[in-house]
Formats: structure tokens, C-alpha cells, sequence
């Protein structure tokens, strides 16, 4: 008589976890490939949040004013610093993809399946709430992890060697001497400066991205018939990015401003800022409702593009992974 062989669930975590690892690293060479070409906009999009922080709107001079929209303010940086301008932090980019949407590509199916299996979820809205859940949890995770690379690349793009204006501006040499000089000088809790706005960043922008790209390509598939192909990737995702641009928005530029404050040296206090709360007081009394969404357009270019890469090039990995090591 033939035995039976049980599989115990502790038999099964080595695949779960190889899945997450998987997951985890698919979704950091996705967001890398994605951010080579999304990087300058992303620049560009932290120099126009901070351009008139904390100016009242149509109180700035033309001199305070250099950066008019998304593409003039590409053509300045590239006249004035060139492409080493125009792709600032681009190093430190990439580490901190791998941190944030290695956690919110890789973290998102097993949280979501956590809460389907747990909860018996089945309905199409529960499976929804669940996908809401799961992006934010996820993309909460990654920001907390990255958070100190966040910070250095928004302290590197929004350096200007010609507009001094433009925010405050800090001197880097490289990603790993200012973190290093940034520890000694304030600790931890300077490395985890901004952290928590950075965290509602992008659990707010993760909720809606996730589970509206994954519903809007099944979606796709099963009801408006479309093949799973590129092209399909790309209009799932172009929807996506707008989606998560008007929600993501306000809290980017509180992140931004947060992280590019400058830091009192005796107190350790940013110099305008005490929290993402005093941040978003501050600015809409002063710059009304219209600073939630300084940049917006360049937000929408750089997000847009940039969802589109990372989901298509995610697409292409997990195919690729499962043809030759599946």
C-alpha cells in the first residue's frame, strides 16, 4: 500500500518565503530599471515643490520664480548643470527603490493573501478592501525601510549650484558621507528625519497603485477581453499613475519639504518644520490649498512613466523567472 505523505505548514514556509525574496527582488530591479528614466522629472518635481516654500501664491518675484513648469525647467538644469544635473541622487535612487517597491511589490500578494485566508474574504469589495489594506501596509513598510535614502536624494536633487533659492540648500558629496555625517551629527533620529510623512506618502500613494493595478488588468483581461501583453500593461498603468498621483500628491510635498529642511545645529529641530502636521498647516495657510499640489504635473510625468516602466518591466521579470527557474 502506497504512503501518504503530509505536508505541514512548516513544510510550506520555504516556499512562501522564497516567493516574498522573489517577490522582493523583482519588484527592486523593476523599480530600477523604471527610475534610469524617471529619475530627471522626479528632480525636477522636488525643485518645484519647494520653489516659494512658504510664500504666499503671487507674491513671487521672477528671480525666486526660475523653474516655470516641468519641460522649461528641464531645458534650465540642463543648460546649467547638464545631465549630471538633470539625474541628481540617481545612485541613491536606485538603493532606495530596491528598499520602498522591493517591500511594495514584493510585500503586497502574500499580506493580501494573509487577509483573504484569514478573514475568509470573497466578494469582489472585500477583495478590494483587502487590496487597499495590502498596498499600504506594504508600501508603509518599504518608506520606514528607506526612509534615510529618501531624505539624501531629496537633499541631492534639490541642490543648485546656480539657484540658490530654491530650498535649503545642502552640500553632499555622496549618498554614504552624508549619511555617515548626518549620524553623527543628529543620530538615528536624523537619519529618520521626515520618516513618518515619508510613511503616509506612500502608504497613501501604495493603497491606490496596488490594488488598482491589479484590478484594472484583471479587469482588462477578463472583461474587455484584452491579451496579456505590453500594451495592456502600459494602459492599466498609465490609469494607475493618475490615480495615485492625485491622491499621493499633497503628502509628496510635505515629504519633500520635511526631509529638505534645514536642521538647527544646537536643538536638532528642522528650522520650519516640526512635524508632517506643522508642515501641512504652515503651508496651506500661507500658500493655500494650491501648495498640496505644487508640481503636480511633473509629479503626474515622472509617476506615470514611471508605474508604467516598473509594472511592465515586473511583468517581463516574473515571466522571465518563471521560464527558466520555475
Amino acid at each position: 500500500m502506497a504512503s501518504t505523505t503530509v505536508i505541514t505548514p512548516q513544510q510550506k514556509l520555504p516556499n512562501k518565503a522564497k516567493e516574498t525574496a522573489v517577490g522582493f527582488v523583482i519588484g527592486g530591479l523593476a523599480a530600477c530599471g523604471a527610475v534610469t528614466f524617471t529619475n530627471p522629472v522626479e528632480a525636477m518635481k522636488t525643485r518645484l515643490q519647494l520653489q516659494g516654500e512658504l510664500v504666499r501664491a503671487g507674491t513671487l518675484s521672477s528671480a525666486s520664480r526660475p523653474y516655470r513648469n516641468s519641460f522649461q525647467a528641464l531645458q534650465v538644469v540642463f543648460k546649467h548643470e547638464g545631465v549630471r544635473g538633470l539625474q541628481r541622487g540617481l545612485g541613491v535612487a536606485y538603493i532606495y527603490q530596491v528598499c520602498l517597491n522591493g517591500c511594495r511589490l514584493g510585500l503586497y500578494e502574500p499580506v493580501h493573501q494573509g487577509l483573504v485566508h484569514t478573514f475568509g474574504l470573497k466578494s469582489s469589495h472585500s477583495l478590494l478592501g483587502a487590496g487597499v489594506v495590502a498596498g499600504g501596509v506594504a508600501g508603509m513598510l518599504g518608506a520606514l525601510l528607506g526612509s534615510p535614502l529618501y531624505l539624501i536624494k531629496t537633499r541631492q536633487q534639490s541642490y543648485s549650484p546656480v539657484f540658490s533659492q530654491i530650498g535649503h540648500q545642502h552640500q553632499i558629496k555622496s549618498g554614504a558621507s552624508a549619511l555617515a555625517q548626518i549620524y553623527r551629527s543628529e543620530g538615528v533620529r536624523g537619519l529618520y528625519r521626515g520618516a513618518s510623512a515619508a510613511m503616509a506618502r506612500a502608504g497613501a500613494g501604495s493603497a491606490v497603485q496596488m490594488p488598482s493595478y491589479m484590478f484594472g488588468k484583471e479587469l482588462m483581461l477578463t472583461k474587455v477581453g484584452l491579451p496579456d501583453t505590453i500594451s495592456t500593461h502600459f494602459i492599466t498603468s498609465m490609469f494607475t499613475g493618475f490615480l495615485t498621483c492625485i491622491v499621493m500628491n499633497p503628502f509628496d510635498v510635505v515629504s519633500t519639504r520635511m526631509y529638505n529642511q534645514g536642521v538647527d545645529p544646537v536643538t536638532g529641530q528642522g528650522l520650519l518644520y516640526k512635524s508632517p502636521v506643522d508642515c501641512l498647516v504652515k503651508m496651506t495657510h500661507t500658500e493655500g490649498v494650491r501648495g498640496l499640489y505644487k508640481g503636480f504635473v511633473a509629479h503626474f510625468l515622472r509617476i506615470g512613466p514611471h508605474t508604467t516602466l516598473m509594472f511592465v518591466f515586473m511583468e517581463q521579470l516574473k515571466a522571465l523567472y518563471g521560464r527558466h527557474f520555475n
